[in-house]
């Protein structure tokens, strides 16, 4: 499809069932069931324009206006209408310069000290955005360079429709003659400039209004060409004319349905399959269906407050409707910002600074907001009902490509944490099948005593809320227990039952190779029997290399000394794009996999985990799970693995407003579930951190893969650290409640899973 005239040629000797059928698979692969909209509150700053295109309502004249611009405090309370009604949005909707061609207009902005219309948009957009927290999308005609740059700092996106490509249409007689700003030229031109200025776009065309169908995949080619330019157009919208009375249009004929969805269909197949294909739900309600079924994903910017002010007489549909009526066509409806999912997933290179905070605290890792409200680490309620709506043929088949043995990828991977909806319900619970085939239904607990022996660190991980740089620590008080205390808390976690003391601690600039045997010789001699599950890959780094020794080296040294197992901490993301921003001075995700093959292969066992939910991505968690999954193939020396939701409330990074507020409960509890399904059945056990989730959280995903409610832990200090208010301990009393909620038994077992005897549980359990 390289011009427009190859790529008429083409869609037109298909018939349209075809072309729905190709669009609508485009749509599924780029965006899954998930269909879209934009809660926004519609704000006509000003109903001039210097043009006079003769379809059009929306432009007046001064005469028939009481004002010819909306006042600050007027944009700011419409705005907060929207605000308490859920909106997301506040759309700037204006005509095109109208000081050019109306006095009023001028004498208006020269009254209040503006200098043309578009530095009034951008006081407005700065109002509303201060006052409401809502997020301006400004369509405000033909922009250049300048006119962006204002209103960058104050817009998430803007927008202006291509409309069409032909000139023709701008003679005489044609619809846009008189209307200056309506040349093709200009619109592409300043479409163009958007691009350079990385501004996230909408645009689109209007069908039925004399362009040829010819002349519609011209301008589609077009915009599809300034995206592959620049990658800034988030959404095509592909709306039909509607005739209007008292305009010079009145009488044109309306574009069928069929017309319609031809063009919906063509609009996706020829655009990038990132961007959106959008057509307004109110303008054609009775077949809201059959726009999907032609490739259509999103349905624009929907009001709770305010009316379609470019098309009065069509009002918005009811969300409840609008939703079944998705639900009917097999896909699930879900809010998005005014800023596009694949561009809000990105805001340090989409979004001005002083937005960025804003967008990346309110989405997911998709870039779509935050629905349910559940916080890693924090009280709240678990959402419930998750995944009543339809499944998609995607994930169904993935599942099954997974059940009959078929290896895991990276895109399939990704595919199943795209999930929503019942494909969400779906993944779960092949993932619970799965475990129950395998592990059965007991539910398993350590009972362990976690010892922090230090939080002062050489590092400066920007999650970690636990590290302090120094004894002068302005984040809390900094620590380093005494050989003695560390002994003295083993000794008393032997004597309450515990099976396992779990030793970590930052990496004190005073800290070598020989501070990790002398811990280690202190817990032996106080508790010979309890198993030393100690020293992240981090500290085993440190070590040896302050010794002058390899790390396999050092790894059989401390096994001879009494080390029993490792825990699969410092992990994080693998990913180095990733890793490079979060822990840029940390051991690499490579030299991680590295010290955790020559602990296996020393004959340590280890745990394996991975920290989700700040700036990475699906692919980045695909990657992590295959590169565990090559490592278990090669050594099977991983015990378990444990997903830790990323705790954001201390976290440095969040502070400064560079991370997401951790992960969804969405993505936490398919996190379980993938990981379940993509590693086995190398990795049997999957573990519930429930100092992330909370009993409530731990309980679910018991329902969605886990068998494993970690140790009671006795002194739990990282999370807590990082804001984590599920306590510091859970007493094994309570890990038996929560495997109660699940209708399942539970029982203690050891480090490497070996079951305790029944007289040494029952003690535990009067005791912790």
């Amino acid at each position: 499809m390289a011009d427009p005239a190859g790529v008429h040629e083409i869609v037109c000797n298909v018939a349209l069932p075809d072309l729905a059928e190709a669009a609508r698979g485009v749509a599924l692969a780029s965006f899954g069931q998930v269909v879209t909209y934009s809660p926004k509150v519609f704000v006509p700053l000003t109903r001039l324009c210097r043009d006079v295109c003769h379809y059009c309502t929306f432009a007046t004249t001064p005469g028939k206006i009481d004002k010819p611009f909306l006042e600050i405090e007027d944009v700011v309370e419409i705005a907060r209408a929207g605000a308490r009604s859920g909106c997301r949005e506040a759309l700037f909707t204006l005509g095109d310069r109208p000081e050019a061609r109306y006095s009023a207009a001028r004498e208006w902005l020269d009254r209040r000290g503006y200098e043309s219309t578009i530095a009034y948009v951008a006081k407005a957009a700065a109002a509303v955005l201060d006052e409401t927290g809502l997020l301006p999308h400004i369509n405000a005609g033909i922009l250049e360079a300048a006119d962006y740059a204002l209103l960058r700092p104050n817009a998430a996106s803007m927008g202006l429709m291509l409309e069409s490509a032909s000139g023709r249409l701008c003679e005489r007689g044609g619809p846009h003659f008189g209307s200056p700003d309506k040349l093709p030229e200009r619109r592409i031109a300043s479409i163009a400039a958007a691009g350079q200025a990385r501004v996230p776009f909408t645009s689109g065309i209007l069908i039925g209004i004399g362009e040829t169908r010819s002349e519609r995949v011209e301008a589609l080619v077009a915009l599809r060409n300034l995206h592959r330019e620049y990658g800034h157009i988030q959404e095509i919208i592909v709306q039909n004319f509607r005739a209007k009375p008292g305009t010079l249009m009145e009488h044109q004929p309306e574009p069928s349905l069929e017309d319609h969805l031809w063009s919906i269909a063509v609009a996706r197949l020829i655009m990038p399959g990132e961007v959106s294909i959008q057509a307004p739900p109110n303008l054609r309600p009775d077949h809201l269906d059959a726009m999907i079924s032609a490739g259509l994903n999103d349905w624009g910017g929907i009001s709770p407050v305010t009316p379609d002010h470019v098309n009065p007489e069509a009002p918005w549909p009811n969300l409840r409707a609008l939703e079944e009526a998705t639900n009917l066509s097999g896909r699930v409806l879900r809010p998005r910002l005014a800023i596009g999912r694949g561009h809000a997933a990105h805001p340090d290179e989409w979004v001005d600074e002083r937005l960025r905070t804003t967008v990346r605290r309110s989405v997911d890792a998709r870039g779509l907001p935050r629905v349910d409200g559940w916080i890693s680490g924090a009280q709240g309620a678990v959402p419930q009902g998750v995944g009543k709506e339809p499944r998609t043929v995607r994930v169904a088949e993935v599942l099954d490509h997974l059940s009959e043995g078929g290896e895991p990828d990276e895109e399939v991977i990704t595919a199943l944490f795209e999930a929503d909806g019942g494909d969400v319900r779906a993944i779960t619970t092949a993932a619970d099948r799965l475990r129950r085939e395998v592990i059965g239904d007991t539910v398993t607990y350590v009972v362990n005593r976690n010892i922090n022996y230090t939080n002062i660190c050489l590092y400066k991980c920007g999650f970690c809320g636990f590290s302090k740089g120094s004894t002068r620590a302005l984040r809390g008080p900094a620590y380093n227990l005494e050989l003695e205390e560390i002994a003295r808390r083993a000794e008393e976690a032997a004597a309450r039952g515990a099976t396992e003391v779990c030793l970590q601690g930052g990496i004190h600039p005073e800290f070598d190779g020989k501070t990790y045997l002398a811990i280690l010789n202190a817990v032996r001699t106080a508790a010979p029997d309890l198993h030393v599950h100690a020293f992240s890959p981090l500290e085993i780094f440190h070590g040896a290399t302050t010794l002058g020794l390899s790390v396999r080296d050092f790894l059989s040294e401390l096994r001879d000394a009494g080390l029993s197992s490792l825990p699969g901490t410092a992990a994080e993301v693998f990913d180095p794009a990733v890793r490079s921003i979060i822990a840029p001075d940390k051991v690499t995700g490579r030299e991680w996999l590295a010290i955790m093959r020559d602990a296996h292969g020393v004959g340590l066992r280890s745990t394996a985990t991975i920290m989700f939910g700040h700036i990475d991505g699906y692919v980045h968690w695909a990657r992590h799970l295959l590169e565990l999954r090559d490592l278990q193939a090669e050594t099977g020396g991983f015990t378990e693995f444990v997903p830790l939701p990323f705790v954001h409330m201390q976290a440095p990074m969040w502070i400064r407003g560079q991370t997401r507020n951790g992960p969804t409960w969405r993505e936490t509890i398919l996190m379980h579930a993938i990981a379940r399904l993509v590693l086995h059945p190398l990795v049997r056990n999957i573990q519930a951190s429930w100092v992330k989730l909370g009993a409530d959280g731990a309980a679910a995903v018991l329902d969605a893969g886990a068998n494993d409610l970690g140790g009671v832990l006795m002194d739990e200090s990282i999370t807590r650290s990082a804001g984590g208010t599920h306590g510091q301990q859970m007493e094994a009393g309570a890990m038996a409640r929560i495997a109660a909620r699940t209708g399942r038994p539970v029982s203690q077992r050891t480090t490497l899973y070996e079951n305790v005897k029944r007289a040494q549980s029952d003690a535990a359990l009067e005791r912790i």
